[in-house]
């Protein structure tokens, strides 16, 4: 089992979480649950730039906390989404629906 970090900082509008390693059916409670916590006052940042490998149950992840943000009234963005990472949300065939940054400053914007 290969093993994701997470780095937590926090923004005037946001929670960003910096996501390194694997991002799978393995840890995707720890994210899920951080994701939960955060997206009901804030919008969230999802740094994706150090995913080295992501699978459906990530994506499902990912999309379920997109969902709970409309329920909110918040948002998830995905920054600076790895090679990996894009190949997997990509496949999903809502790409196009996703908040992609390139920066933090981009979430003030949205």
């Amino acid at each position: 089992m290969d093993q994701l970090t997470i780095h937590e900082k926090t923004g005037p509008n946001y929670r960003l979480l910096e996501l390194a390693g694997v991002f799978d059916a393995y840890n995707l409670t720890e994210v899920s649950e951080k994701v939960y916590n955060y997206i009901k006052e804030k919008n969230v940042v999802l740094d994706m730039d150090k995913i080295i490998s992501m699978d459906s149950a990530g994506t499902g992840v990912v999309l379920a906390c997109i969902n709970d943000g409309l329920e909110f009234g918040t948002k998830v963005f995905i920054m600076n989404p790895s090679d990996a990472a894009h190949h997997a949300l990509e496949r999903t065939g809502f790409y196009d629906t996703f908040f992609i940054i390139h920066s933090v400053t981009e979430v003030s914007d949205a």
